[in-house]
């Protein structure tokens, strides 16, 4: 695990705006509960960086991260009424964890 006491304060509160939610869709509950490593997906800010997911991950859920891979999503076109909206964009991180690492989102700080 890195360590994350040594950063600077201000790169710890950045840590804290990267992760914005669980993604619970069907996909996601079948990638957390298959395949050798344990893998959970988040929603992340439009800007962070896989190695800010992977930091922000390690400080906030205490758990040894072995990979980030990173999916942007296009919002899709909704129409009201007579008028065309657009639902935003979104990043989705894939975050698997390394053997013998749980993940608990109640265990969170």
């Amino acid at each position: 695990m890195s360590t994350t006491n040594t950063k600077p304060q201000a790169y710890q509160q950045r840590l804290m705006q990267v992760i914005l939610a669980p993604v619970i869709t069907e996909k996601a509950t079948f990638i957390a509960e298959s395949g050798a490593k344990p893998q959970i997906a988040l929603r992340v800010a439009s800007d962070a960086t896989k190695s800010e997911i992977k930091d922000a991950v390690e400080l906030l859920f205490k758990v040894e991260v072995d990979s980030v891979s990173v999916l942007n999503r296009k919002g899709k076109l909704k129409r009201t009424g007579r008028f065309m909206g657009r639902r935003r964009d979104n990043r989705i991180a894939y975050v698997s964890l390394k053997k013998g690492q749980e993940f608990d989102f109640a265990e969170v700080n």
